[in-house]
């Protein structure tokens, strides 16, 4: 057994740390036990708050620099463990990749859209891991390399490439880069007319940036480098020392977020400055970079909106005096003014409006009516006429494709379920007619041989909870099947029920997958995510629990072969039900998992945190740190059995620190009673989204279903 005892932090290299643990037994692949994981010390360190103390044993697994020796060589005894137990069922996890991989179209390429003399396009290449971007002219049909982001990712464990932005004049492309995983970028910029690429140097930067007509100035969000929080707007002109950059606007209150952006006709630079529960806009003249910032509406709590620019004046969606929203629009001349706003489309306590799309006769609406997501088509000369594009499965989901022309009468949207791959349309708003642009291709898939269906469990306090399912067509609803059930939960973020090629290579092993459609998202309505978050959170945890009781008590899947999972704060979901119900369920696998929720709302210095106070609760006020604390999943670790648990991180994350799942599983270690296997896998050259390769994302959910079904061994079906 792997310790780590008191008073060797300071002294162990890692080079001595990882000799000692290859110098352990190592039990066969088929005799790893819990007892042969590694044990983190116990160190107590006292959490200080204004409404008492609390020792965290492991505190010292923080390392906010990532380089500590001690920590690095428990992260890595952690894999090597994890590597161990997983090496018994090698051959189901390399089959599994080889089904994945089998569904993908690797020569891929997304529908092309339309900006100024050329049409622009992503492509894949059979065997590359990163896209390509590419634009053709429209006159001559000649077409041209944008950025081949596989040539950027030489040599490079991680890779990621955000944002791309042609200028006005089509003859530069800014992009934002992230060759670590913490989501701070680089700004690059490429001379199309040349093809020379410059590394700017302006670092720490969000992804978000917006140009001016000049085609030489640059708008940028640049993140303070301690919390991460976007804090300050730059203004940027090309080819100028870094330093010149100016600021133009600072938050104050890290309660906000920031994004730069232009609006769909470009004619503007919008500021958009959002939190938990209200939002403000700040636009500017892309004619003029250098004139002054106008607001839309001032802040105000509990007041959101957005808006998009056409025609001299703005198509706002907000939820003023409309909980669920409602389409309002306000003349350019009368912007700062919430008075001249005037009502476009209604407010409807049926209907939740998620996105506008703005066209110059038409106004698209991305709404929610009874769980699912649909267009409706609104003419601007008569609102009142109207329609929704119709959907002929019982669960779905309609979101807008690419739209950047307004003086159009053709919206793009995309069509999923969880049986359909998506499928690109075009639909003319004015003679409803509807052509595919793209259907997706995936091999080696038949939607014929599965089926989908919505059931609905109802919670302790009889609220209805939505529930979308897939299963084979040899179903037999008889009790007998594994459930692997899937939530998120938070931030009013709707779990949408897509299609997603990988879940087949369990349902074609007899699985039911479900969708649980938890409070805290915004599936039924804005009212549904209130009753999810803040003194309500708990709702999202037995709601889960619930829905899984529904499903074993209608058959739709047996009491000892159900599987959760959950990532982010859907990770804070898996921790709490695996505190609350661990024996109804077999297993749970939990990435970049949110568990030290007290620990890490006390400490504002920690990226995220004090722009989630409207989220979770402040917890320097007492009513929210005892609720806070009466939940949070790190803390409410007991005695007792729990589920089998692969519990997922990235050393580089910003979103979920590493150090709080690394924490939880060590707490869980000490405590559990049971003999289950708990698996903590670090990605030590990657953030809170994992791999940035598209196969490399493949070979995790790989290794997360062949644990799953590695445990339910001969009762699961083979394929």
């Amino acid at each position: 057994m792997l310790s780590f005892a008191s008073g060797v932090r300071s002294t162990l290299s890692l080079t001595a740390l990882l000799l000692l643990t290859a110098c352990q037994p190592q039990s066969t692949p088929a005799e790893s036990k819990e007892s042969d994981a590694p044990v983190a010390k116990r160190e107590p360190y006292t959490i200080v708050s204004p409404h008492g103390e609390r020792v965290d044993y492991y505190y010292w697994l923080r390392d906010d620099e990532r380089q500590d020796p001690e920590v690095l060589g428990y992260l890595n005894a952690e894999n090597t463990y994890y590597d161990s137990y997983r090496a018994d069922y090698q051959q189901l996890t390399d089959k599994i990749e080889s089904e994945l991989m089998a569904r993908v179209k690797q020569d891929d390429e997304s529908v092309p859209y339309q900006r100024g003399d050329y049409t622009y396009q992503t492509e894949y290449e059979e065997g590359q891991e990163y896209a390509i971007y590419t634009r053709t002219h429209i006159e001559s049909g000649q077409k041209e390399i944008l950025l081949d982001v596989n040539e950027l990712a030489e040599g490079e464990a991680f890779m990621q490439v955000s944002n791309l932005q042609v200028s006005p004049d089509q003859t530069k492309l800014a992009y934002m880069v992230d060759a670590i995983g913490r989501r701070q970028y680089e700004l690059h910029v490429k001379d199309l007319t040349s093809a020379t690429t410059t590394a700017t140097g302006l670092n720490g930067l969000s992804a978000a940036l917006a140009w001016a007509q000049d085609n030489e100035t640059l708008f940028l969000v640049e993140n303070d480098p301690q919390t991460l929080l976007s804090k300050r707007v730059l203004k940027y002109r090309l080819g100028a020392p870094v330093e010149t950059a100016e600021v133009i606007y600072e938050e104050q209150d890290e309660s906000f977020y920031m994004w730069v952006s232009n609006t769909t006709d470009r004619e503007y630079v919008v500021i958009t400055l959002q939190s938990t529960v209200s939002n403000e806009m700040h636009v500017l003249d892309a004619e003029t970079p250098d004139a002054a910032l106008q607001v839309i509406a001032p802040r105000e709590r509990d007041l959101q909106y957005s808006a998009d620019h056409i025609d001299g004046r703005w198509i706002i969606l907000t939820d003023y005096n409309a909980p669920n929203f409602q389409v309002m629009e306000v003349a350019t001349d009368n912007l700062g003014d919430k008075a001249s706003w005037r009502p476009v489309v209604p407010h409807d306590e049926q209907v939740f409006i998620h996105d506008i799309a703005v066209f110059s006769n038409h106004l698209a609406l991305n709404e929610r009516r009874d769980g699912l997501r649909q267009v409706r088509i609104v003419p601007w000369s008569d609102p009142s006429q109207s329609h929704v594009i119709s959907a002929d499965e019982p669960t779905y989901v309609m979101t807008f494709e690419t739209n950047v022309e307004q003086d159009t009468a053709v919206v793009r949207y995309n069509y999923t379920s969880l049986v359909t791959p998506t499928v690109t349309y075009a639909y003319n708003m004015a003679t409803r007619e509807s052509e595919v642009l793209k259907a997706t291709e995936v091999p080696n898939y038949d939607a014929s041989n599965y089926a989908t269906e919505r059931t609905w469990a109802t919670a302790d306090d009889g609220t209805r909870i939505p529930v979308s399912l897939l299963y084979s067509n040899d179903f037999q609803q008889d009790g007998s099947a594994p459930l692997y059930q899937y939530a998120y939960g938070s931030y009013g973020a709707t779990s949408e029920p897509w299609f997603r090629q990988s879940v087949f290579s369990l349902v074609d092993r007899g699985f039911v997958y479900a969708i649980a459609h938890i409070r805290g998202g915004q599936e039924m309505g804005r009212h549904w995510y209130e009753q999810g978050k803040l003194e309500n959170k708990k709702n999202t945890f037995t709601d889960y629990i619930d829905v899984t009781e529904h499903l074993v008590a209608e058959e739709y899947a047996h009491p000892g072969k159900v599987f959760g999972m959950g990532g982010s704060a859907g990770g804070l979901l898996m921790g709490a039900v695996a505190n609350m119900a661990p024996a109804k369920y077999r297993g749970l696998v939990a990435h970049v998992p949110f568990v030290d929720v007290v620990t890490t709302m006390l400490d504002e210095t920690i990226p995220l945190t004090t722009n989630e106070f409207d989220e979770w609760g402040n917890p320097q006020d007492q009513p929210y740190y005892d609720y806070m604390l009466s939940y949070s999943p790190y803390d409410q670790v007991m005695k007792q059995a729990y589920p089998a648990m692969l519990v997922t991180t990235g050393l580089h994350d910003s979103q979920v620190q590493y150090f709080e799942p690394a924490k939880w599983v060590a707490k869980l270690r000490h405590l559990k009673t049971d003999d289950n296997p708990l698996l903590f896998k670090t990605d030590m050259e990657a953030g809170h989204g994992g791999s940035s390769g598209r196969f490399a994302r493949l070979k995790q959910t790989a290794e997360e279903y062949a644990f799953i079904l590695n445990l339910l061994g001969e009762e699961a079906r083979p394929q």
